[in-house]
Order: structure tokens, then C-alpha cells, then sequence
């Protein structure tokens, strides 16, 4: 397949064309200029030769004498040879020469116009006398009362001042030479460099490529954050723009603490860190980020940001992780209900039906009572039913969790999925913070609402957190457990705070030990 010019290639044979072009311009220019100057050069020479002769009074008193001829035929020929002139003509007032280069044609008519120089004038002319074209100058010589008598005639052939246009032309020539090497060269250095930032690529492939690049860009569904070597945002993809929250007229290039990004997503990009699937909080959303350096022919170009939404697999893990405790929990209870039932037969079959009927009612009437205090406590559906779950949840990890009497909540205060990231994250906290510690392990929750907000509090009766520790609680990342992917809960829940220009705290159980988690939400009616 026949490779196609390269925009160097193609740039580099335009600009030669234009140089060249330019370039002899400006040498028919300059030749043109030339061949005036050497012509009004050789008519200023021939007037002021031909004033001089006329103003001598040699040549006056000659044209009175009885032989003029004899007189001023050598000085005009010694003349003529002294200026570099091509002829010296002296001449009666009726044109007879008295001198001339061709002696055969002294005495003869002088050929061209005398009338003005006749008058006491200057006549200045191309003519084509007997040596051929040429300039001249006819000038009168005037007697000490005025009276001209004779004229002067003194010109150059133009093959004579071509001669001398001719003898300019190698430097002419040679100053084009130089100026087209330059220009050459010029044009060269700037293809290459051009060259080697297109990659040597045409104009039909760098179109193609940026039709596909620039598709990519924009339909894959990961957000891409370019970033140049100085630390400037380059470009952010549709799906970039959308995952950290930036409306469509927003600017999307510039510095990152000049943007309206998430803070977190700032960060990260200011520090050009490299980093592997790293949680990140984008408004109500968790990204998974991972940045790397990029490198070409051994140069530092930047850094990308590759952003993928972690919200959703979150939510389907958390509904993963919740149905897998309560099926985890129901099996424990059916074994539990097993044993109880085994043991209620074998009591009524010993004949103590009194006491079988207390133990199969007394563990019904505990989780009856705590469901109907939940359902008449909390309105919202979806809130009772974490509440139910968390429970059995905690019951299964030997946790007891109470939930607080006071709790009242009506309708829906705030959307469920908020609600319900607030709620399950501070229990599911409170949970681990008493998972293996001495009894007793309790957690303790109330929900309660009135008419300008909702109180969410969650104590337990685990370790507590020292003053240091409950400033960082709220800090994407940091826990007291180590392992991937933890820190996120708590940072979610002060997320959904200052989102709806609510509060958080955390302080200490007392006496009771533990940490009390508070979060106040305005409600609006």
C-alpha cells in the first residue's frame, strides 16, 4: 500500500514552494530595482558630464574658431575615455557634428532631438542613434551674452548599463542562494520537529485516530482523568464527568484545586501517587480509583485516573453480607428452635407440661416483643426491617442490641437509601466494636423524630476510642481493624450529614464504657 505524505512531509514541500516563490520575487525585485538605479545612475553620469562640457570655455571659444573639429574631436574622445561615456558629441545649433567616437561620421546630422536643448533646456531620451539604443543627455553651450552656440550631446548604450546590471547579478545571485539555503533549512528543522511530535503520521490517519480516541473516550464506562506533567487536569470523559459530580457546562481542565472536584478525587490527583483500586468518596457515591504514571519513549507525559462507581456493588454486598447473616442467623435459630422443641416433648412426655409451655412460650414472647416494639416505634418499612435484621444479626454474634424505647419515627423523614446508610453503618460499627470483648456485649439504638430533626444514636459496650481516635473515626480509611477496604461506613454516614447540614459526634459511654455515635439530621416538613 502506498504510504500517504505525512503532514511534515507535506508542510515541508509547502513551505519550499512559498520560499521558493518569495525568494524570486524578491530577486526579480531586486533586479528590477537593479536595472533602475543603473539607469538613472548612467543618466545622472551623462547630464552632469555633458553640463561640464558645455560650461568650458575651451569649447566655446573652439565652436568660434575657423576648424572646431581639430579642436574638439581630442578633448572630446580624451573626455569621453575619462568618464566611461560612450560617446561625447559636439554640434553646431544645426545638429553637425564637430565630434564623435566614429570620425567618418564627423560633419554629418546629429540624429535625435535637439529642440529643447535648442530652447536653453536639458533634453534627456532614450534613442537609437548610429552605436545603437542608448541614453543621453543634450545640453546647450551658451556665449557670454547668452546666445547658444552649439550643443553638447554625451549618452550610454543600454547594452552598456546591461553590462553593468550584468556584473551585480552574482551577488544578487549568491544573496538568493544564501536566502533559499536558510529557508531550507528552516523548513527542515521545523518538519522535523513536527515530524516528531505527529509521530510522522498524515492528516488522514491523525483524523482517524482522533475520531477513535475521542470515541473511546466518551462511550467507555469507566471515568478517565488525564493529567499533564505539570500537575494540570487535561481531560475528564463523559463518564468522569458524571461519577465526581460535574455539571456539563463545568470546566474540566486546569488545576484540580481550581475545579470543582470532590476533595478526596482533588487530593489524589495533586499527589500523582500511584495507587491500585483505592476507595474514594465522590459526593454520595464510593469510587474505586487507580492511578498510574504514563510514559512515552522514556518521557513522563502525566498521570491517568481510571474511576469506576463502587456505590452499586457496595449496596449489593451490603444486601449480600445482610441476607447471609439472616440466613446465617435462621439457621442458628433453627437449631436452637430444634433443641428447645426436643426439649419441650421430652418434658411433656415426663409429665412437667407447666414448665414446657413457660420455656416454648418465654423465648416467643422475647422476639415477639421485641418485633412489636420496632413495627409500632418505626413507621418506615424499610428502617424496621434493618432494625429486625440487625438484631437477629447480633443475636447470632452473641450481641445483645436493644433497641431504645424513646425511638419514634413517622413516615419518611428522609429518603430510605440515607436513612438506612446512616442507621446500618453505625450499628454495624457499634457491632464490630464489641465483637470479642467480655460480656456483656450490647448495643443500644435509638431512632427518634420530632419536628425539626432526626436523632440517631447507637452506643455499645466495647473499648471506647481515645480522643485522637474519635477525631479520625469520621475519616475516610481509618479504623481500628485492619484490612482492605475498611474506614468506608463512618465516612459514608458524615457524608449524608453534611449533606443535609446535619451533625456528628462521638463520645464516650461513661461509666458503661463503649463510644456513643450521635447524628443529627434536619428534617423539613
Amino acid at each position: 500500500m502506498t504510504r500517504r505524505w505525512s503532514i511534515a512531509g507535506q508542510l515541508f514541500a509547502l513551505q519550499v514552494l512559498v520560499v521558493t516563490l518569495l525568494v524570486a520575487s524578491a530577486t526579480a525585485g531586486a533586479v528590477l530595482l537593479a536595472r533602475r538605479d543603473a539607469r538613472t545612475a548612467a543618466i545622472a553620469k551623462v547630464t552632469g558630464v555633458a553640463e561640464a562640457i558645455a560650461r568650458s570655455p575651451a569649447v566655446a571659444d573652439a565652436l568660434r574658431s575657423a576648424d572646431p573639429v581639430a579642436v574638439l574631436q581630442p578633448y572630446a574622445e580624451s573626455t569621453r575615455r575619462a568618464t566611461g561615456t560612450d560617446f561625447v558629441v559636439v554640434m553646431a545649433p544645426d545638429r553637425t557634428r564637430y565630434t564623435h567616437p566614429t570620425p567618418a561620421l564627423i560633419g554629418q546630422r546629429f540624429a535625435g532631438s535637439v529642440a529643447g536643448a535648442l530652447a536653453g533646456g536639458t533634453v534627456v531620451e532614450e534613442y537609437r542613434g548610429s552605436l545603437g539604443d542608448s541614453w543621453r543627455t543634450v545640453v546647450p553651450v551658451r556665449a557670454a551674452d547668452g546666445t547658444v552656440i552649439g550643443l553638447v550631446a554625451v549618452g550610454i548604450t543600454t547594452e552598456a548599463i546591461n553590462r553593468t546590471l550584468l556584473r551585480q547579478l552574482p551577488t544578487v545571485a549568491a544573496a538568493t542562494g544564501v536566502a533559499l539555503l536558510l529557508a531550507a533549512a528552516g523548513s527542515w528543522l521545523l518538519s522535523r520537529r513536527l515530524r516528531r511530535q505527529t509521530h510522522g503520521l498524515g492528516p488522514a490517519e491523525m483524523t482517524r485516530m482522533y475520531e477513535y480516541y475521542d470515541a473511546v473516550l466518551h462511550s467507555v464506562r469507566e471515568g478517565l482523568v488525564v493529567v499533564d506533567r505539570d500537575g494540570a487536569v487535561a481531560l475528564i470523559n463523559d463518564e468522569g464527568r458524571r461519577l465526581l459530580g460535574l455539571a456539563g457546562d463545568a470546566p474540566a481542565e486546569g488545576r484540580a484545586d481550581r475545579l470543582d472536584l470532590p476533595p478526596e478525587a482533588a487530593e489524589l490527583i495533586r499527589s500523582r501517587r500511584p495507587t491500585l483500586d483505592e476507595p474514594v468518596l465522590a459526593g454520595d457515591r464510593v469510587l474505586v480509583a487507580s492511578q498510574r504514571e504514563t510514559r512515552f519513549e522514556g518521557r513522563t507525559l502525566g498521570t491517568v485516573l481510571t474511576l469506576r462507581d463502587h456505590t452499586e456493588l457496595r449496596e449489593l454486598t451490603g444486601e449480600l453480607d445482610s441476607v447471609r447473616g439472616l440466613t446465617q442467623a435462621l439457621q442458628a435459630q433453627a437449631h436452637e428452635a430444634a433443641n428447645r422443641l426436643h426439649t419441650v416433648l421430652t418434658m411433656v412426655e415426663l409429665g412437667r407440661t407447666e414448665e414446657a409451655i413457660r420455656l416454648a412460650t418465654g423465648e416467643l414472647a422475647a422476639a415477639q416483643q421485641l418485633t412489636d416494639r420496632v413495627v409500632a416505634a418505626v413507621d418506615e418499612p424499610a428502617l424496621a426491617a434493618l432494625l429486625l435484621g440487625k438484631s437477629a444479626q447480633a443475636g447470632e454474634r452473641g450481641v445483645e442490641l436493644v433497641v431504645d424505647e424513646q425511638s419514634r419515627v413517622d413516615g419518611e423523614p428522609l429518603p430510605s437509601r440515607d436513612l438506612l446508610t446512616v442507621v446500618g453503618n453505625l450499628v454495624d460499627n457499634a457491632l464490630e466494636a464489641v465483637a470479642g470483648t467480655e460480656p456483656p456485649r450490647r448495643v443500644r439504638v435509638l431512632v427518634r423524630q420530632d419536628d425539626t430533626e432526626l436523632l440517631v444514636r447507637v452506643s455499645d459496650t466495647g473499648p471506647g476510642l481515645t480522643p485522637d481516635q474519635a477525631t479520625a473515626a469520621f475519616r475516610r480509611g481509618w479504623s481500628t481493624k485492619p484490612g482492605p477496604g475498611r474506614g468506608i461506613g463512618l465516612s459514608l454516614v458524615r457524608q449524608v450529614a453534611e449533606r443535609y447540614g446535619g451533625s456528628y459526634a462521638i463520645a464516650s459511654g461513661g461509666d458503661a464504657g463503649g463510644a456513643v455515635l450521635t447524628v443529627r439530621l434536619p428534617v423539613h416538613s
